[in-house]
Protein backbone atom coordinates (compact mmCIF):
# COMPACT_ATOMS: atom_id res chain seq x y z
CA UNK A 1 0.00 0.00 0.00
CA UNK A 2 0.89 3.48 -0.82
CA UNK A 3 2.00 6.04 2.28
CA UNK A 4 -1.36 8.30 2.26
CA UNK A 5 0.78 11.69 2.59
CA UNK A 6 1.94 10.60 -1.03
CA UNK A 7 -1.27 9.70 -2.33
CA UNK A 8 -2.99 13.45 -1.02
CA UNK A 9 -0.50 16.58 -1.96
CA UNK A 10 -2.68 19.16 -0.85
CA UNK A 11 -5.87 20.75 -0.23
CA UNK A 12 -7.73 22.72 -2.62
CA UNK A 13 -8.54 26.03 -1.07
CA UNK A 14 -11.26 28.26 -2.69
CA UNK A 15 -14.13 30.43 -2.78
CA UNK A 16 -15.70 27.49 -4.13
CA UNK A 17 -14.43 24.78 -2.22
CA UNK A 18 -14.94 26.63 0.83
CA UNK A 19 -18.46 26.71 -0.02
CA UNK A 20 -18.14 23.19 -0.10
CA UNK A 21 -16.84 22.78 3.15
CA UNK A 22 -20.26 23.22 4.86
CA UNK A 23 -21.52 19.83 3.40
CA UNK A 24 -19.04 17.99 4.73
CA UNK A 25 -17.19 18.24 0.97
CA UNK A 26 -13.59 19.00 0.77
CA UNK A 27 -11.74 19.01 -2.65
CA UNK A 28 -7.82 17.72 -2.65
CA UNK A 29 -4.56 17.65 -5.56
CA UNK A 30 -3.91 14.03 -5.54
CA UNK A 31 -1.08 12.14 -7.40
CA UNK A 32 -2.43 11.50 -10.97
CA UNK A 33 -1.80 7.81 -11.05
CA UNK A 34 -4.19 7.28 -7.66
CA UNK A 35 -7.96 5.57 -7.93
CA UNK A 36 -10.86 6.13 -5.35
CA UNK A 37 -9.56 3.62 -3.24
CA UNK A 38 -6.54 4.38 -2.42
CA UNK A 39 -7.81 8.46 -2.16
CA UNK A 40 -10.63 7.46 0.13
CA UNK A 41 -8.24 4.76 2.31
CA UNK A 42 -5.29 7.59 2.43
CA UNK A 43 -7.79 10.44 3.79
CA UNK A 44 -9.68 7.85 6.23
CA UNK A 45 -5.92 7.49 7.33
CA UNK A 46 -4.64 11.07 7.90
CA UNK A 47 -8.01 12.94 9.41
CA UNK A 48 -9.55 9.68 11.11
CA UNK A 49 -12.50 10.42 9.70
CA UNK A 50 -15.25 8.38 7.51
CA UNK A 51 -15.94 9.04 3.62
CA UNK A 52 -18.50 7.84 2.05
CA UNK A 53 -18.03 9.45 -1.50
CA UNK A 54 -15.15 10.05 -3.78
CA UNK A 55 -15.18 11.83 -7.20
CA UNK A 56 -12.34 12.57 -9.36
CA UNK A 57 -11.41 14.29 -12.15
CA UNK A 58 -8.15 15.53 -14.47
CA UNK A 59 -7.42 19.08 -14.67
CA UNK A 60 -5.82 19.09 -18.46
CA UNK A 61 -3.05 20.94 -19.36
CA UNK A 62 -3.51 24.67 -20.00
CA UNK A 63 -0.91 26.14 -22.95
CA UNK A 64 0.64 29.52 -21.27
CA UNK A 65 3.17 31.87 -22.28
CA UNK A 66 5.50 33.95 -21.08
CA UNK A 67 6.98 36.74 -23.67
CA UNK A 68 7.91 34.70 -26.91
CA UNK A 69 7.88 31.31 -25.14
CA UNK A 70 5.11 29.12 -25.16
CA UNK A 71 5.09 26.01 -22.60
CA UNK A 72 2.17 24.11 -20.79
CA UNK A 73 0.92 23.91 -17.15
CA UNK A 74 1.57 20.13 -15.51
CA UNK A 75 -1.61 17.68 -15.65
CA UNK A 76 -2.77 17.42 -12.15
CA UNK A 77 -6.08 15.16 -10.71
CA UNK A 78 -8.57 16.68 -8.07
CA UNK A 79 -10.71 14.53 -5.94
CA UNK A 80 -14.19 15.51 -4.38
CA UNK A 81 -14.38 13.49 -1.04
CA UNK A 82 -17.52 13.55 0.81
CA UNK A 83 -17.63 12.58 4.68
CA UNK A 84 -20.62 10.93 6.28
CA UNK A 85 -22.55 13.00 8.33
CA UNK A 86 -21.35 11.81 11.45
CA UNK A 87 -17.76 12.34 11.03
CA UNK A 88 -16.01 15.57 12.32
CA UNK A 89 -15.26 18.45 9.69
CA UNK A 90 -11.46 18.74 8.47
CA UNK A 91 -9.49 21.70 10.00
CA UNK A 92 -7.36 23.11 7.61
CA UNK A 93 -6.74 26.44 9.35
CA UNK A 94 -5.51 26.45 13.24
CA UNK A 95 -7.88 29.38 15.06
CA UNK A 96 -5.85 31.75 17.08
Amino acid sequence: MKDPRDVIKRPVITERTAEYMGEQKYVFEVDIRANKTEIKQAIEAIFGVKVSNVNTLRVPAKPKRYGRHFGYTSEWKKAFVTLTADSKPLEFFESV
